[in-house]
């Protein structure tokens, strides 16, 4: 029987930290003291962070698509990456990316909190994607879809169990200073959530998408077909055989990777985590 391989990581405070990242950063990033004027894009991973960080960043420059030369990770930085000096290092207003748990992620009740949840399905999907593409922080390569499923489902990834992140922000939900949104909902009408988005900001912002021109520019210098164009704007380079750090995009991929059992396993984690909170209904349970 074929032995499983699983990502490699660095070890540091009960936390598993891509390789190369900076464990000194890290800590310094909750150390930061959140401001009246940042706003958080906070996800777990591959749920529409860098989708949400070029929408905030197009609003925040009158619907200019962020130009080549430039990074979205150095525009809109990942705390937990860069440390509190390089956030702090920002002109205000700050848009800052977490991967937190509400607990853990800097607070202010004047600052706001983005919060975009996918299903976890896709999630996985997406995640093993990144896993494997990104060698030099995860050496896993040779890895399977099924190596990574037992990581993911057991919570034995960067940025920990799926469960306890998303629960963690739902039972926030519906707080004045916390925008809660979900993918899918964002695939199906990105006008709708350009506009609750801008609503959130404030009113500056609102003018902002009442211009035909701006708005359309937002979207469509936002959908999945331009951000697949000219990807070193939106994460460190990855090999050429691997897949593209922008992959697919869509809605129900995980049904061409997920066994019976793997289908039946996640469905009932799902089942029994969420049950009795407001994430019960945010999608329906595969059987």
């Amino acid at each position: 029987m074929k032995q499983s391989i699983k990502p490699s990581y660095t070890l540091h405070k009960n936390f598993r930290l891509p390789m190369g990242f900076s464990p000194e950063n890290f800590d310094s990033g909750f150390t930061y003291q959140a401001q009246a004027r940042d706003t958080f894009i906070v996800t777990y991973p591959k749920c529409g962070t860098t989708w949400t960080q070029h929408i905030v960043w197009m609003l925040s420059h009158d619907g200019k698509p962020l130009p080549l030369d430039k990074n979205i990770n150095l525009e809109v930085p990942h705390l937990e990456e860069v440390g509190s000096d390089f956030v702090k290092s920002l002109s205000e207003p700050r848009f800052i990316k977490t991967h937190l748990t509400y607990d853990l992620n800097p607070y202010n009740p004047d600052s706001k909190y983005i919060y975009i949840a996918r299903n976890p399905f896709d999630c996985a999907v997406s995640f093993y994607y990144h896993t494997q593409g990104f060698i030099k922080h995860y050496d896993f390569a040779e890895g399977t879809f099924d190596d990574f499923f037992e990581c993911f489902i057991n919570g034995e990834v960067d940025c920990g169990d799926y469960f306890d992140n998303l629960l963690s922000w739902v039972q926030h939900k519906n707080d004045q200073n916390v925008l809660f949104l979900t993918y899918e909902s964002m695939k199906n009408n990105p006008k709708i959530n350009i506009i609750a988005i801008a609503k959130f900001l404030g009113d500056n912002y609102v003018e902002k998408v009442q211009n035909t021109q701006i708005l359309e520019s937002i979207l469509h210098h936002t959908s999945f077909t331009s951000m697949s164009q000219n990807q070193s704007r939106w994460s460190s380079q990855r090999p050429p055989n691997m897949t593209p750090f922008i992959r697919k995009g869509k809605v129900g991929d995980w049904k061409s990777h997920f066994s019976v059992s793997q289908t039946q396993r996640l469905s009932q984690k799902l089942r029994m985590r969420t049950a009795g909170t407001e994430a019960e209904n945010l999608w329906q349970i595969p059987e």
